[in-house]
């Protein structure tokens, strides 16, 4: 996605970018490959991905703050993107009015997400297993930005101009079922939250259920992403 979601974008030698919700710092190390990383300044609220992403892009700007709050001026940026972020905002249309507002007039606010609504997302083999099972799940299909309609009207309703969606087909690889599998025993995320609720035999339960349909060794999982940009008004 990560990838997609940069060749996509407009960007230029001499640009700034943020990147809202940086986690780990996969994008923003894009964006420092690009733009060089004393042009790319990054954001997230959690402690231990900022100082993860600060390992990751040495010279880069990262800050522990929300996408509705962010620590710089007016028009700072000629760039400002959230890579699989919308989805966890709990206001999106503020988090993407701040990051129109830290954005030069003529910038670009981009963000992308899975698409959860047609249940194409990298989770929706876990939402399976999970109906399968009759366990209890959080319901993501109907978030904020699941949907390239819904990303465009979050945009657009946080007064972008000339708002443009894409779609992002992306297989991710694994090289064993653990790989898959430990990322969710973390409690990040709806799914991760469903899962650290289940009991000992129910996730037990469910592991093995997903462990059967991968089978052993190496697999890959066809996924659907989109993107959506808009410029910032003069």
């Amino acid at each position: 996605m990560a990838d997609s979601f940069t060749a996509w974008l407009p960007l230029a030698p001499g640009q700034r970018a943020l990147d809202v919700g940086c986690g780990p710092g996969q994008w923003t190390e894009l964006l420092a490959q690009r733009l060089g990383a004393g042009a790319v300044s990054a954001v997230d609220p959690s402690p231990s991905f900022v100082a993860a992403c600060r390992q990751a892009v040495p010279g880069a700007d990262v800050q522990q703050a929300t996408a509705d709050a962010l620590p710089f001026p007016d028009d700072a940026f000629d760039l400002t993107g959230a890579s699989l972020v919308v989805h966890f905002m709990p206001d999106p249309r503020a988090g993407l009015i701040e990051m129109a507002r830290v954005t030069r007039p003529g910038g670009e606010v981009a963000v992308t997400g899975w698409d959860l609504a047609g249940a194409r997302a990298p989770m929706a083999t876990l939402w399976s297993a999970f109906a399968e099972l009759d366990l209890p799940l959080a319901d993501e299909t109907r978030s904020p930005g699941g949907s390239s309609a819904d990303l465009e009207r979050i945009l657009t309703g946080a007064g972008l101009e000339d708002v443009d969606t894409t779609e992002f087909p992306v297989v991710v690889g694994y090289r064993d079922f653990d790989e898959w599998w430990e990322p969710y025993q973390h409690g990040v995320g709806p799914i991760g939250e469903s899962i650290a609720a289940l009991d000992s035999d129910e996730r037990e339960r469910l592991r093995k259920r997903c462990a059967d349909r991968f089978g052993s060794g190496s697999f890959e999982i066809d996924a659907v992403g989109f993107g959506a940009r808009g410029r910032v008004g003069a």
